[in-house]
């Protein structure tokens, strides 16, 4: 028997090992099921719309009749996705509106809050779903490591620079999407933006872990403001965000066969984040993290106040909102 054989035999069988855990615990994941017109009236944004858990996301929000702001990089790919879920919607939906946002960019970041600012007159709920997952290592518009860039920095300044306006439609929420992977992270203080050493993995974990960090921080700074924020791990999740890594061509067949069978779907993903913007059952509550539309236990490393509190100042550099 060829070491090939050998090979893929013992990654495909720790692939459908994996997947059966997993399986099992999505298995008991029920959609949720809304009042029709609950999000009447209401304003969401949703980053990173056009495709994945973001699509799934807005899909839903506007069978909910709410209007739906898709911030999306691709125009072309966000117009096509617009259409694809309206045309899916049925005929009692709400309204979506396509904008560019580029995370990469904090101009792009700046540009595209003037124009929510000047045209929107509420904003109910901001969803932050746009993320990228161990890319090759490059840099954002104004220098920095990529995966932090998008992951954190520029939902960073998208919040703050909305707050004004969510506090004015009070009561409103923010939803950040992070991932469990932020266990194998931490925030490397010395060398914040990967300029000695670069480990997609590590930088990936290390944005993530910097989304609960600003949802805890954030959530002590909204305290009695009527504006809640909350973060959520959504799973394994049938994707794009993936596309960077590499699967041995071997497996790739089997993976992706155990991927459509066990991983949750962008539907099921949604779930959460669906959840954390409509439910009642939710409201004012902040400063927590979700999996499955429960309240999720984080290490210690996620709820460091201290380490908050730093991060925040120096992200409030990084970005341009500290003098």
């Amino acid at each position: 028997m060829s070491a090939a054989v050998i090979l893929a035999a013992v990654l495909g069988g720790g692939v459908f090992f994996v997947a059966r855990r997993i399986f099992f615990r999505r298995k008991a994941l029920k959609l949720l099921r809304f009042p029709a017109g609950l999000m009447r009236g209401k304003t969401v944004i949703v980053t990173g719309a056009n495709s994945g858990i973001g699509r799934a996301t807005a899909a839903e929000l506007l069978k909910l009749q709410a209007r739906v702001v898709m911030a999306c990089r691709d125009r072309q790919r966000a117009e096509e996705a617009a259409q694809d879920i309206k045309n899916q919607a049925g005929p009692n939906q709400g309204e979506v509106v396509v904008k560019h946002l580029d995370l990469a960019s904090l101009q792009s970041v700046r540009s595209f809050c003037e124009e929510i600012i000047r045209e929107e007159p509420r904003i109910d709920v901001l969803i932050n779903n746009a993320g990228l997952y161990q890319c090759p290592y490059s840099r954002t518009e104004e220098g920095y490591e990529m995966q932090l860039g998008v992951n954190h920095l520029g939902h960073f300044l998208l919040t703050n620079l909305l707050l004004d306006l969510l506090k004015q439609s009070t009561p409103s929420r923010i939803v950040v999407v992070s991932s469990k992977l932020y266990k194998y992270g931490s925030i490397n203080f010395e060398d914040l933006n990967s300029e000695q050493n670069y480990n997609k993995s590590f930088c990936y974990s290390q944005s993530k872990l910097a989304n609960l960090l600003f949802t805890r921080e954030l959530a002590r700074r909204l305290d009695g403001t009527g504006v809640t924020v909350n973060a959520l791990t959504p799973g394994i999740v049938r994707t794009r965000l993936g596309r960077h890594v590499n699967i041995p061509l071997l497996i790739k067949p089997l993976f992706m066969l155990v991927s459509w069978m066990f991983f949750k779907s962008p539907l099921e993903g949604a779930q959460t984040p669906l959840y954390l913007a409509c439910s009642p059952e939710v409201e004012g509550v902040s400063g927590k993290c979700f999996a499955n539309c429960e309240e999720e236990q984080l290490l210690s490393k996620a709820t460091d106040d201290h380490t908050a509190k730093r991060l925040w100042d120096l992200s409030e550099s990084m970005v341009g909102l500290r003098g």
